[in-house]
């Protein structure tokens, strides 16, 4: 009697997956979101699978850094930040949970999680709690290499339309992450040592 592998429906998405069908299902054509989104996703994109080929003994998974790091930012567009053409009620520290969930609806698991743990270099339980951050109370942090590996890539790009192209030196990248604690910065130390830079 022959045996069959029995895919299931979130397998068969991610082996054909097109990260730009998912951002047109969101985002409307022509407009500054989408714009923005697609430039910032596409520049983390190309850093993050640069940084990978300098793990490459590590084997990352470079299809899913491709398509993760697509859409790490799906959610932006629920968020209030008019500046980036973004006229939703939340508040933009949410684009991480706001983009899990949308991604969870499409049977993205694994992706949904780098959406949630990208933001500044993760976000701790700790933090929610003394800063009072409008999330729920979880560790948001990156744990896989493909996580760390995109969460590292993200910090070198901004959003702002004057400086959407510009790659920032590590230098700047160690110092805003300074800016939110010294375990902050830390993390990106620890990032340079592994990917090199």
């Amino acid at each position: 009697m022959p045996t069959y592998t029995i895919k299931t429906w979130t397998d068969a998405v991610k082996k054909h997956l097109d990260p730009y069908k998912i951002i047109n299902k969101y985002y409307p054509e022509g407009s500054l979101a989408k714009k923005i989104l697609i430039i910032h996703s596409e520049l983390v994109t190309e850093k993050a699978l640069k940084l990978a080929t300098r793990v490459k003994h590590l084997a990352p998974d470079k299809r899913f850094i491709r398509e993760a790091a697509m859409l790490h930012d799906i959610g932006i567009f629920l968020t209030h930040a008019p500046k980036i053409g973004c006229l939703g009620k939340e508040p933009y520290i949410c684009h991480g949970i706001l983009g899990r969930a949308l991604l969870e609806a499409e049977g993205l698991l694994k992706h949904a999680l780098v959406c949630e743990r990208h933001t500044g270099t993760g976000i701790t339980r700790e933090d929610i709690k003394t800063q009072s951050l409008p999330l729920p109370d979880r560790e948001m942090r990156p744990i896989s290499l493909e996580e760390q590996i995109i969460c590292f890539a993200d910090k070198f790009f901004s959003k702002n339309p004057k400086k959407l192209q510009n790659e920032k030196p590590i230098s700047k990248v160690l110092k805003s992450a300074g800016k939110f604690g010294e375990d902050k910065k830390k993390h990106i130390e620890d990032w340079m040592a592994l990917f090199g830079t």
